[in-house]
Protein backbone atom coordinates (compact mmCIF):
# COMPACT_ATOMS: atom_id res chain seq x y z
CA UNK A 1 0.00 0.00 0.00
CA UNK A 2 0.71 3.38 -0.62
CA UNK A 3 1.52 6.27 1.99
CA UNK A 4 -1.65 7.97 0.55
CA UNK A 5 -3.68 4.80 1.08
CA UNK A 6 -2.15 4.18 4.82
CA UNK A 7 -2.78 8.11 5.61
CA UNK A 8 -6.48 7.79 4.54
CA UNK A 9 -7.32 5.37 7.06
CA UNK A 10 -6.73 7.93 10.10
CA UNK A 11 -6.94 11.43 8.14
CA UNK A 12 -10.08 13.04 5.51
CA UNK A 13 -7.94 13.30 2.24
CA UNK A 14 -8.99 16.46 0.58
CA UNK A 15 -7.66 17.39 -2.64
CA UNK A 16 -6.45 21.20 -2.78
CA UNK A 17 -6.69 22.56 -6.07
CA UNK A 18 -9.44 23.87 -8.57
CA UNK A 19 -8.48 21.60 -11.43
CA UNK A 20 -11.04 19.16 -11.81
CA UNK A 21 -8.83 16.37 -13.94
CA UNK A 22 -6.48 16.27 -10.92
CA UNK A 23 -9.64 15.85 -8.21
CA UNK A 24 -10.45 12.73 -10.88
CA UNK A 25 -6.85 11.62 -10.48
CA UNK A 26 -6.70 11.06 -7.25
CA UNK A 27 -10.18 10.87 -5.65
CA UNK A 28 -10.35 12.83 -2.64
CA UNK A 29 -13.27 12.87 -0.18
CA UNK A 30 -13.51 16.83 -0.17
CA UNK A 31 -11.97 19.70 -1.81
CA UNK A 32 -11.04 22.82 -1.59
CA UNK A 33 -10.82 26.18 -3.95
CA UNK A 34 -9.27 30.03 -3.28
CA UNK A 35 -9.13 32.89 -5.09
CA UNK A 36 -5.54 32.04 -6.76
CA UNK A 37 -6.24 28.43 -7.52
CA UNK A 38 -9.59 29.58 -9.34
CA UNK A 39 -7.38 32.12 -11.32
CA UNK A 40 -5.56 30.18 -12.36
CA UNK A 41 -7.82 27.38 -13.45
CA UNK A 42 -10.45 29.63 -15.23
CA UNK A 43 -7.84 31.18 -17.51
CA UNK A 44 -7.45 26.77 -19.29
CA UNK A 45 -8.40 26.64 -22.21
CA UNK A 46 -10.74 23.20 -20.72
CA UNK A 47 -12.34 24.99 -18.34
CA UNK A 48 -13.98 27.62 -20.70
CA UNK A 49 -17.43 26.52 -20.87
CA UNK A 50 -17.43 27.29 -16.86
CA UNK A 51 -16.42 31.03 -17.07
CA UNK A 52 -18.88 31.53 -20.27
CA UNK A 53 -21.66 30.11 -18.25
CA UNK A 54 -21.36 32.60 -15.75
CA UNK A 55 -20.40 35.22 -17.76
CA UNK A 56 -24.23 34.75 -19.47
CA UNK A 57 -25.55 34.00 -16.23
CA UNK A 58 -24.22 37.54 -14.74
CA UNK A 59 -25.29 39.71 -17.49
CA UNK A 60 -22.25 42.15 -17.16
CA UNK A 61 -22.49 42.20 -13.29
CA UNK A 62 -18.74 41.35 -12.66
CA UNK A 63 -19.92 40.36 -9.30
CA UNK A 64 -22.28 38.21 -9.86
CA UNK A 65 -20.28 36.73 -12.70
CA UNK A 66 -17.22 36.13 -10.09
CA UNK A 67 -19.92 34.15 -7.61
CA UNK A 68 -20.79 32.06 -10.50
CA UNK A 69 -17.39 30.87 -11.45
CA UNK A 70 -16.42 29.77 -8.07
CA UNK A 71 -20.04 27.78 -8.00
CA UNK A 72 -19.31 26.51 -11.12
CA UNK A 73 -16.09 25.21 -10.58
CA UNK A 74 -17.33 23.71 -7.08
CA UNK A 75 -20.32 22.30 -8.75
CA UNK A 76 -18.30 20.32 -11.01
CA UNK A 77 -15.92 19.42 -8.26
CA UNK A 78 -19.07 18.09 -6.41
CA UNK A 79 -19.57 15.64 -9.37
CA UNK A 80 -16.22 13.87 -8.86
CA UNK A 81 -16.01 13.87 -4.88
CA UNK A 82 -18.72 12.10 -2.13
CA UNK A 83 -18.02 14.74 0.24
CA UNK A 84 -18.03 18.93 0.86
CA UNK A 85 -16.27 21.45 -1.70
CA UNK A 86 -14.81 24.89 -0.18
CA UNK A 87 -15.92 27.75 -2.16
CA UNK A 88 -14.21 31.07 -0.73
CA UNK A 89 -15.69 34.59 0.33
CA UNK A 90 -13.89 37.29 -1.25
CA UNK A 91 -10.56 38.02 0.86
CA UNK A 92 -11.59 41.57 0.97
CA UNK A 93 -14.62 41.04 3.18
CA UNK A 94 -12.27 40.10 5.61
CA UNK A 95 -12.57 43.03 8.27
CA UNK A 96 -16.43 42.92 7.13
CA UNK A 97 -18.70 40.82 9.06
CA UNK A 98 -22.10 41.49 7.49
CA UNK A 99 -20.32 41.76 4.42
CA UNK A 100 -19.07 38.27 4.81
CA UNK A 101 -21.92 37.12 6.07
CA UNK A 102 -24.45 38.48 2.48
CA UNK A 103 -21.64 37.18 0.93
CA UNK A 104 -22.18 33.51 2.22
CA UNK A 105 -25.64 33.67 1.83
CA UNK A 106 -25.09 34.64 -1.92
CA UNK A 107 -22.71 31.50 -2.66
CA UNK A 108 -24.63 28.97 -1.26
CA UNK A 109 -28.07 30.33 -2.45
CA UNK A 110 -26.48 29.66 -5.92
CA UNK A 111 -25.17 26.10 -5.05
CA UNK A 112 -29.15 25.36 -3.89
CA UNK A 113 -29.97 26.69 -6.94
CA UNK A 114 -27.98 24.36 -8.80
CA UNK A 115 -29.67 21.28 -6.45
CA UNK A 116 -26.78 21.41 -3.91
CA UNK A 117 -27.87 20.92 0.17
CA UNK A 118 -25.75 22.84 2.29
CA UNK A 119 -24.41 19.70 3.91
CA UNK A 120 -22.01 19.42 0.70
CA UNK A 121 -20.72 23.11 0.75
CA UNK A 122 -18.10 24.95 3.18
CA UNK A 123 -18.04 28.74 3.09
CA UNK A 124 -14.73 29.56 3.33
CA UNK A 125 -13.77 32.78 5.62
CA UNK A 126 -10.38 34.62 7.18
CA UNK A 127 -10.04 33.23 10.83
CA UNK A 128 -10.14 37.40 11.25
CA UNK A 129 -12.27 38.73 14.65
CA UNK A 130 -15.06 39.57 12.31
CA UNK A 131 -14.85 35.93 10.27
CA UNK A 132 -15.36 34.12 13.16
CA UNK A 133 -18.16 36.51 14.04
CA UNK A 134 -19.81 36.12 10.87
CA UNK A 135 -19.16 32.11 10.64
CA UNK A 136 -21.24 32.41 14.25
CA UNK A 137 -24.20 33.81 12.74
CA UNK A 138 -23.94 31.62 9.00
CA UNK A 139 -23.70 28.34 11.01
CA UNK A 140 -27.21 29.10 13.33
CA UNK A 141 -28.48 29.76 9.69
CA UNK A 142 -27.62 26.07 8.74
CA UNK A 143 -24.60 27.41 6.35
CA UNK A 144 -21.26 25.67 6.99
CA UNK A 145 -17.76 27.59 7.43
CA UNK A 146 -14.27 26.54 6.65
CA UNK A 147 -12.29 29.31 9.09
CA UNK A 148 -9.19 29.79 6.54
CA UNK A 149 -5.86 32.00 7.07
CA UNK A 150 -5.39 30.80 10.70
CA UNK A 151 -1.93 30.79 11.81
CA UNK A 152 -2.62 30.57 15.54
CA UNK A 153 -4.19 29.12 18.65
CA UNK A 154 -6.26 32.11 19.92
CA UNK A 155 -7.62 32.53 15.79
CA UNK A 156 -8.77 28.43 16.33
CA UNK A 157 -10.16 29.52 20.01
CA UNK A 158 -12.35 32.08 18.46
CA UNK A 159 -13.14 30.19 15.37
CA UNK A 160 -14.30 27.30 17.90
CA UNK A 161 -16.32 29.44 20.13
CA UNK A 162 -18.09 30.55 16.72
CA UNK A 163 -18.82 26.87 16.11
CA UNK A 164 -17.21 26.71 13.03
CA UNK A 165 -17.70 23.48 11.04
CA UNK A 166 -14.03 22.91 9.95
CA UNK A 167 -10.68 25.21 10.44
CA UNK A 168 -7.21 25.48 7.68
CA UNK A 169 -4.48 25.85 9.85
CA UNK A 170 -1.58 26.81 7.17
CA UNK A 171 1.05 24.75 8.23
CA UNK A 172 3.73 25.91 5.03
CA UNK A 173 3.09 29.59 5.42
CA UNK A 174 4.21 28.95 9.34
CA UNK A 175 7.65 27.28 7.88
CA UNK A 176 8.27 30.09 5.32
CA UNK A 177 8.12 33.20 8.01
CA UNK A 178 10.22 30.74 10.47
CA UNK A 179 12.84 30.08 7.77
CA UNK A 180 12.96 33.75 6.61
CA UNK A 181 13.13 34.78 10.13
CA UNK A 182 15.57 32.69 11.73
CA UNK A 183 17.47 31.83 8.81
CA UNK A 184 17.67 28.17 9.34
CA UNK A 185 15.64 24.92 8.11
CA UNK A 186 13.81 21.97 9.71
CA UNK A 187 13.19 18.62 10.22
CA UNK A 188 9.42 17.79 10.00
CA UNK A 189 8.88 17.14 13.68
CA UNK A 190 10.72 20.12 14.51
CA UNK A 191 8.24 22.27 11.54
CA UNK A 192 7.00 25.12 13.38
CA UNK A 193 3.45 24.89 11.17
CA UNK A 194 3.16 21.35 12.20
CA UNK A 195 3.71 22.15 16.17
CA UNK A 196 0.99 25.06 15.47
CA UNK A 197 -1.48 22.74 14.55
CA UNK A 198 -0.28 20.13 17.15
CA UNK A 199 -1.26 22.87 19.29
CA UNK A 200 -4.50 23.29 18.03
CA UNK A 201 -5.40 19.58 17.94
CA UNK A 202 -4.45 18.77 21.21
CA UNK A 203 -6.36 22.11 22.53
CA UNK A 204 -9.54 21.24 20.44
CA UNK A 205 -9.64 17.20 21.47
CA UNK A 206 -8.85 18.29 25.21
CA UNK A 207 -11.94 20.47 25.80
CA UNK A 208 -14.36 18.78 23.49
CA UNK A 209 -14.71 21.25 20.37
CA UNK A 210 -17.05 19.61 17.34
CA UNK A 211 -14.47 22.00 15.01
CA UNK A 212 -12.69 20.04 12.78
CA UNK A 213 -9.35 20.95 11.88
CA UNK A 214 -7.76 20.19 8.33
CA UNK A 215 -3.82 21.43 8.30
CA UNK A 216 -3.48 22.97 4.86
CA UNK A 217 -0.71 24.72 2.52
CA UNK A 218 2.18 21.99 2.63
CA UNK A 219 5.91 22.76 1.54
CA UNK A 220 7.14 19.43 1.74
CA UNK A 221 5.67 15.49 2.35
CA UNK A 222 7.12 15.15 5.73
CA UNK A 223 5.15 17.69 7.54
CA UNK A 224 1.98 15.90 5.82
CA UNK A 225 2.64 13.00 7.45
CA UNK A 226 4.07 14.80 11.09
CA UNK A 227 0.34 15.38 10.67
CA UNK A 228 -1.05 12.02 10.40
CA UNK A 229 -4.23 11.61 12.03
CA UNK A 230 -5.35 15.31 11.75
CA UNK A 231 -9.30 15.44 11.43
CA UNK A 232 -8.33 15.97 7.57
CA UNK A 233 -5.18 17.63 5.42
CA UNK A 234 -6.35 19.17 2.14
CA UNK A 235 -2.86 18.24 0.02
CA UNK A 236 -1.70 19.53 -3.01
CA UNK A 237 -1.47 17.51 -6.64
CA UNK A 238 2.01 17.07 -6.73
CA UNK A 239 1.91 15.86 -3.11
CA UNK A 240 -0.66 13.37 -3.71
CA UNK A 241 1.15 12.25 -6.86
CA UNK A 242 4.10 11.44 -4.47
CA UNK A 243 2.29 10.23 -1.26
CA UNK A 244 0.31 7.73 -3.89
CA UNK A 245 3.64 6.67 -5.12
CA UNK A 246 5.80 5.62 -2.23
CA UNK A 247 5.08 2.73 -0.50
CA UNK A 248 5.38 2.41 3.13
CA UNK A 249 3.98 2.63 6.78
CA UNK A 250 2.92 5.66 7.90
CA UNK A 251 2.25 6.16 11.95
CA UNK A 252 -0.37 7.90 13.30
CA UNK A 253 0.86 11.05 15.42
CA UNK A 254 -1.81 12.86 16.24
CA UNK A 255 -4.41 10.44 18.65
CA UNK A 256 -7.64 11.88 19.91
CA UNK A 257 -6.87 9.56 23.05
CA UNK A 258 -3.95 11.41 24.06
CA UNK A 259 -4.54 14.76 23.15
CA UNK A 260 -7.86 14.44 26.16
CA UNK A 261 -5.08 13.73 28.23
CA UNK A 262 -2.44 16.96 27.60
CA UNK A 263 -1.71 19.49 29.56
CA UNK A 264 -3.20 22.20 28.18
CA UNK A 265 -4.43 25.11 29.90
CA UNK A 266 -7.99 26.69 28.73
CA UNK A 267 -8.04 30.35 27.01
CA UNK A 268 -10.56 32.78 27.55
CA UNK A 269 -11.03 34.63 24.01
CA UNK A 270 -12.72 38.18 23.32
CA UNK A 271 -12.30 40.59 21.37
CA UNK A 272 -9.88 42.35 23.02
CA UNK A 273 -7.62 39.08 23.75
CA UNK A 274 -8.35 38.22 20.10
CA UNK A 275 -6.98 41.59 18.76
CA UNK A 276 -4.00 41.56 21.56
CA UNK A 277 -2.50 38.22 21.30
CA UNK A 278 -3.03 38.22 17.65
CA UNK A 279 -0.81 41.66 17.61
CA UNK A 280 1.64 39.95 19.32
CA UNK A 281 2.96 37.17 17.41
CA UNK A 282 4.76 38.82 14.35
CA UNK A 283 4.59 35.29 12.05
CA UNK A 284 0.62 35.02 12.72
CA UNK A 285 -0.19 39.02 12.08
CA UNK A 286 2.16 39.22 9.35
CA UNK A 287 1.03 35.82 7.63
CA UNK A 288 -2.81 36.74 7.81
CA UNK A 289 -2.47 40.04 6.58
CA UNK A 290 0.00 39.14 3.61
CA UNK A 291 -2.68 36.33 3.26
CA UNK A 292 -5.10 38.55 2.94
CA UNK A 293 -3.58 40.64 0.78
CA UNK A 294 -2.82 38.06 -1.94
CA UNK A 295 -6.23 36.29 -1.64
CA UNK A 296 -7.20 40.00 -2.50
CA UNK A 297 -4.99 40.68 -5.33
CA UNK A 298 -5.91 37.51 -7.27
CA UNK A 299 -9.81 38.28 -6.55
CA UNK A 300 -8.94 41.80 -8.54
CA UNK A 301 -6.72 39.85 -11.29
CA UNK A 302 -9.69 37.87 -11.84
CA UNK A 303 -12.27 40.85 -12.58
CA UNK A 304 -9.53 42.02 -14.69
CA UNK A 305 -9.80 38.73 -16.35
CA UNK A 306 -13.49 38.67 -16.60
CA UNK A 307 -13.99 42.49 -17.96
CA UNK A 308 -11.57 41.17 -20.69
CA UNK A 309 -14.13 38.42 -21.86
CA UNK A 310 -17.35 40.38 -21.55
Amino acid sequence: MSQLDHLSKMTTIVADTGEIEEIKRYKPTDATTNPSLILKAAQMPEYKSLVDDAISYGKGQTSLILDKIFVNFGLEILKIVPGRVSTEVDARLSFDKDGSIQKGRELIKLYNDAGIANERVLIKLASTWEGAAAAKILEKEGIHCNMTLMFSLPQAIACAESHATLISPFVGRILDWYKNAEGKDYTSSEDPGVLSVSEIYNYYKRYGYKTQIMGASFRNSGEILELAGCDLLTIGPQFLKELGETEGEVQRKLDPEIAKKAQVEKQDIDEKTFRYLLNDNAMAYEKLGEGIRKFAADIVKLEEYIKSLI
